[in-house]
């Protein structure tokens, strides 16, 4: 009996540990264009705003990929997903650094949001299989923060190495990270324990998403998602290039500000505990008001203002996104609604939001000001406190 517990016990930590790499290198390949954008503009001659393509199309990609991969992932398992999406992923990344012409950068990029799929479209569902009930917060929060620090790597790794051997060398280095953190995953993660092979079929799938659309608290949270996710990425996007225009004219330097963003890393543990204290619903809107806190901090000139403000909206969105991320998997749970088909919703309107509005806030700049991507932003915010009070009514069972 101890035996078993000791081997349940290791293959939890396996698990959560081994999730925790596969979220790192997730984001890090992602994000790590973000503090490149000027870089990119300049090197492949493009605008602020058409430069911000490498991020979102990846997003985008990855977003349409997602519906597809967790129905794939019921036929064949999901750490064989989990396994070689993040492979295949970091292959596409090292594939960048050589890619000739602007049009084929978008294209590897485009192929790697698809790649990048494979891993959130399938944690959140393998996470509510092979993990206790008791564990379960605890484990997505794990994840969450190695997405967190991927996202931080992202955007700290990148702009020394720029600096030192130009776009190609960023991007040849962040492939070969991917690389390690995915022989990492392979290492790492268990069988499946608990996973029951399905046949996907195409009635079943309409059936689940109807069932998620008619769910008012799911639909609710998958636009909070795409609402926090937006307005998060859009004012890291904007901030590349307002640090770089007077009068700040910090050039390369101006990444560092993103030196902020390992603040947001113990986000998802410390929301983690305030929601098993006070509930989802309430921790959920106290992050979200904080992100409305941070946002507007960052409309003063001063740059340790900014660097503070950022700080502030980098720990609310990951504390933010791990309560709502979860709740959706819990109340589709609940509800008898697809676990992986409701998750996928959550993320296809999650790196939606990411894709449009980031585009969306970098234009803003260049047409507005910095005024006009904060009035973007908090807009966004506002949008999600109303939708979160809206899940909170239609599920007081998670919102005590």
């Amino acid at each position: 009996m101890l035996s078993t517990r000791v081997s349940g016990d290791r293959a939890s930590l396996r698990i959560r540990y081994g999730l925790m790499f596969g979220g790192l290198a997730n984001f890090l390949a992602l994000y790590y264009v973000q503090p490149l954008l000027p870089g990119v503009a300049d090197h492949f001659g493009v605008s602020a705003s058409e430069s911000t393509a490498v991020l979102s199309l990846a997003t985008i990609t990855m977003a349409v990929a997602l519906l597809f991969v967790g129905p794939i992932s019921d036929l064949v398992g999901r750490v064989v997903i989990m396994r070689w999406s993040l492979t295949g992923c970091a292959v596409l990344g090292i594939a960048t650094a050589f890619a000739p012409t602007w049009h084929s950068l978008l294209v590897l990029r485009g192929l790697q949001g698809v790649a990048l799929a494979g891993l959130p479209a399938v944690a959140l569902a393998y996470l509510r299989e092979e993990m206790p009930d008791g564990s379960h917060v605890r484990a997505n929060a794990t994840y969450i923060t190695g997405t967190a620090l991927g996202g931080a790597a992202g955007r700290l790794l990148p702009g020394p190495v720029q600096a030192a051997w130009g776009w190609s060398g960023a991007s040849a280095v962040v492939g070969v990270v991917t690389l390690l953190c995915a022989i990492g995953l392979w290492v790492l993660l268990p069988p499946s324990r608990h996973f029951e092979r399905s046949s996907p079929r195409l009635g079943d799938l309409l059936r689940n998403t109807a069932l998620t659309l008619r769910d008012p608290s799911l639909v609710a949270l998958c636009l909070v998602g795409a609402a926090t996710m937006g307005a998060f990425v859009g004012l890291c996007n904007a901030l590349t290039f307002r640090l770089e225009a007077a009068p700040y004219l910090l050039g390369g330097a101006g990444a560092l500000v993103f030196l902020a963003y390992p603040v947001g890393v113990p986000g998802p543990l410390a929301a983690g505990r305030l929601a098993l204290r006070r509930g989802l619903g309430l921790a959920a809107l106290l992050g979200v008001a904080l992100l409305v806190t941070g946002t507007l901090l960052t409309a003063a000139p001063q740059l340790p203002a900014i660097v503070i403000g950022l700080a502030l909206v980098t720990f609310a969105f990951l504390g933010t996104h791990s309560l709502v991320s979860g709740w959706v998997s819990d109340r589709a749970h609940r509800v008898g609604v697809g676990v992986g088909q409701a998750a996928g919703l959550y993320l296809l309107a999650y790196y939606a939001g990411s894709s449009v509005f980031g585009s969306l806030a970098a234009y803003r700049w260049e047409t507005g000001g910095w005024s006009s991507v904060i009035t973007v932003s908090v807009g966004l915010l506002v949008g999600a406190g109303f939708l979160l009070d809206l899940a909170r009514r239609f599920d007081t069972r998670s919102c005590r």
